[in-house]
């Protein structure tokens, strides 16, 4: 199926948004339609991707409970010192004992939100717990941040990373711990991080954009009045873990500074990274939240772009606010069209420059999860056709080409060519986008299948 026989334009797309109050636009009228509580989920053959619901609950059990966990348990998870030690190849050979920050706080979100949602084993706690341990052991001090690396032990390895990424990544963990042993103490550390990582962020100090970003050498500008770098940036991708760490701990308890925090990325998304010219979300703007000359203000990362739509639905459905939940939905489809691959299927990461129509054409794992993520839900709440087909190419684009046990090996590709071409080494087990993606998705085909397949009712009130 070609890509604008289910994607086109919409008027949504040029909706004005604003802040906490979401979008202002009203929403399309559904004056003669079927009931929203009526519409199902499934296609009109009762299948989702040519599956049935129980079948895709399968698959997607499967690939949590007998392929990445498994693995994981063996190989990543650290059960003498605690934490997660990814640096393995495809066979779980280790390759490195270091522990990133990064990975420290996402696997603890993983094993937490495992806990929580969808299976309260003790196991899982307990890895959350040690590796919250082995992270609080050298919390740092003050406005001091985490240090980017430690051994395996525990010992630092260096100082902060230039970003504040592995910081959010910690409250993300943090937060989601704190649901789990009912513990509000982990709760104000997320906070306190959080605000911490807002305050650096908010900085003029705040490190330039320039390689780290975009990939391009900062010192070979292709036009010498135009500079690479962009000072004190603003980045989508701060925005995207700010608000979705706030939503998450808002599931705990009510709290003014987390909403506005929430409110103010939100805005910063649809208002100011979107270009009402191209239709697209810039990842970086000036510290003023203008858009830069030259090829900084056109590059554009799609899993970024698919990853912060579905996260801005996610707040949406939290607030019951179905206007801004159409608003994200439309920009979400709009990244993917873009996106897509008609040539060799999938989508494609990073545009480098939008009007020079300049890619770099590899594909990434992740972004087709982050796909897979937003269908699902477009698909949950609304029945929207399109979404069914866009989940139904994506997925099975994505049975096919990334799991390695066609390759005899466990887990799935993360990251390849174009044509998604097997190489018989990788050099680190991704431990947080695939089971964020399989936990997520599993959750909201439990909910489907306990309604009966219809869509939801959250917006009927």
């Amino acid at each position: 199926m070609k890509r604008r026989s289910f994607i086109g334009a919409s008027a949504g797309t040029a909706a004005v948004c604003a802040g906490l109050g979401g979008c202002e636009a009203k929403p399309p009228q559904t004056s003669g339609k079927m009931p929203q509580h009526e519409l199902s989920v499934p296609g009109s053959d009762g299948k989702l991707a040519g599956y049935t619901l129980e079948e895709l609950r399968g698959l997607y059990r499967y690939d949590l409970f007998d392929d990445f966990l498994p693995f994981h348990d063996k190989f990543v998870v650290d059960h003498e010192y605690g934490g997660f030690m990814v640096t393995v190849d495809r066979d779980g050979t280790r390759l490195s004992t270091e522990k990133r920050t990064w990975y420290l706080g996402r696997g603890i979100w993983v094993y937490s939100f495992l806990y929580n949602k969808v299976d309260k084993n003790q196991k899982f706690l307990d890895i959350a717990s040690k590796a919250v341990d082995f992270t609080l052991k050298n919390k740092p001090k003050g406005e001091s941040r985490f240090p980017e690396a430690y051994s395996r032990e525990g010992k630092p390895l260096s100082g902060p990373e230039t970003r504040v990424y592995g910081d959010l990544f910690v409250a993300n963990g943090l937060s989601e711990y704190s649901k789990a042993v009912g513990d509000d103490t982990y709760w104000n550390m997320a906070k306190d991080i959080m605000l911490q990582c807002l305050k650096i962020y908010d900085s003029p100090d705040y490190p330039p954009a320039g390689k780290d970003i975009f990939g391009w050498d900062p010192t070979k500008t292709k036009d010498a009045d135009v500079p690479l770098v962009v000072p004190a940036p603003r980045i989508q991708g701060h925005w995207m873990l700010l608000m979705r760490l706030g939503t998450q701990m808002l599931e705990f308890k009510a709290d003014p500074e987390v909403e506005a925090v929430i409110g103010r990325s939100v805005d910063a998304v649809l208002n100011h990274h979107y270009s009402p010219e191209f239709r697209l979300d810039s990842e970086v703007l000036n510290h003023d939240m203008t858009r830069p000359a030259g090829d900084c203000g056109q590059y554009v990362d799609m899993g970024h772009c698919t990853e912060t739509s579905w996260m801005i639905m996610f707040e949406a459905l939290r607030r019951k606010d179905k206007t801004l939940f159409d608003t994200a939905a439309d920009r979400f489809r709009r990244h993917v069209e873009v996106a897509w691959d008609d040539v060799y299927g999938g989508a494609l990461h990073t545009l480098v420059n939008v009007d020079r129509n300049e890619w770099s054409v590899f594909k990434a794992q992740y972004l087709h999860a982050e796909i897979l993520i937003g269908a699902l839900c477009i698909i949950e709440h609304t029945g929207a056709g399109w979404a069914k087909d866009l989940f139904g190419k994506t997925y099975t684009y994505v049975r096919e080409k990334f799991p390695l046990k066609q390759y005899g090996f466990p887990l799935w590709i993360d990251y390849a060519d174009r044509k998604v071409t097997f190489e018989r080494h990788a050099s680190r087990a991704e431990n947080f986008h695939h089971p964020r993606h399989l936990m997520l998705n599993l959750l909201a085909i439990e909910r489907m299948i306990g309604r009966g397949g219809k869509v939801s009712d959250v917006f009927s009130a």
